[in-house]
């Protein structure tokens, strides 16, 4: 699948929507959501020193707040499994809360297993959450996500077939879709895909990197040499940017 130009996980998932989560629970008092957005904004800059404080302020009382920030803490640190371990019982704790806030905690552990590199056990717990938010074209291609890392691309596929159904102007469901195309050798599809990712995003790196992807395979050098060149531009600390820089490498281009 394309390479996220998203910052490291667990920041995937915004913390915005980690508190549009808990703001509908009991315990989402106006001082409780202040010190959820401390103590995650203390996880994204000292793990270590975040986890400290989540576990204080869980052992004085912060509730599931406070078990979420830890379960964050853990998964920046590199303890994907806890996390997941630790989000999956979140959202059986907060079994009174609406279907899609417990379904955006398992979609969080889901992508934690998967960061921990159990694909399998990602796509399960994903498929949960789906069990209660059905609709959900997020869910939908994360747990696409998860497939195409478990080699099930033709169930990705699907996946992210439905995802563009409910969500026509994700470009990245697009993208997803153009590699998974790619890994099933339908090239003609994958690039049909690709330059609708690039004309709904012109500037997404992770579109660009796929379509150059596809470019390739497909014998168009030059076309490729330009989607990566201008991934290297546009995103040059990313993730899909190495990528890129990898592939320019291999036409022997060299990029400062």
């Amino acid at each position: 699948m394309p390479s996220s130009t998203a910052s490291t996980m667990p920041w995937r998932i915004s913390l915005a929507v980690a508190l549009a989560l808990l703001a509908g629970t009991a315990l989402a008092a106006e001082n409780e959501i202040a010190d959820y957005d401390t103590c995650t904004a203390l996880v994204k800059r000292d793990p270590e020193a975040g986890f400290e404080s989540a576990i204080a302020w869980r052992d004085a009382g912060g509730g599931n707040a406070a078990r979420h920030c830890v379960a964050l803490a853990l998964w920046a640190l590199g303890q994907a499994k806890d996390a997941a371990d630790r989000l999956e019982a979140l959202a059986r704790d907060m079994a009174e809360a609406e279907p899609y806030m417990r379904a955006r905690l398992l979609d969080q552990a889901g992508l934690a297993r998967l960061d921990g590199g159990n694909a399998r056990a990602a796509a399960a717990t994903i498929s949960a959450a789906l069990d209660l938010d059905p609709d959900n074209a997020e869910l939908l291609i994360d747990r696409a996500e998860a497939l195409a890392a478990a080699n099930a691309y033709w169930e990705a596929i699907d996946d992210l077939n439905r995802a563009i159904d409910l969500a026509p102007g994700r470009a990245d469901a697009y993208a997803f879709r153009a590699a998974a195309y790619r890994y099933v050798g339908s090239l003609e599809l994958a690039i049909a895909d690709a330059n609708r990712a690039v004309a709904l995003a012109p500037s997404d790196p992770s579109a660009l990197l796929e379509r150059g992807n596809v470019r390739r395979l497909m014998g168009d050098a030059a076309g490729a040499r330009a989607d990566w060149l201008a991934v290297a531009t546009l995103a040059p600390k990313t993730p899909a940017a190495e990528a890129a820089r990898t592939n320019l490498e291999r036409l022997d281009v060299k990029v400062e």
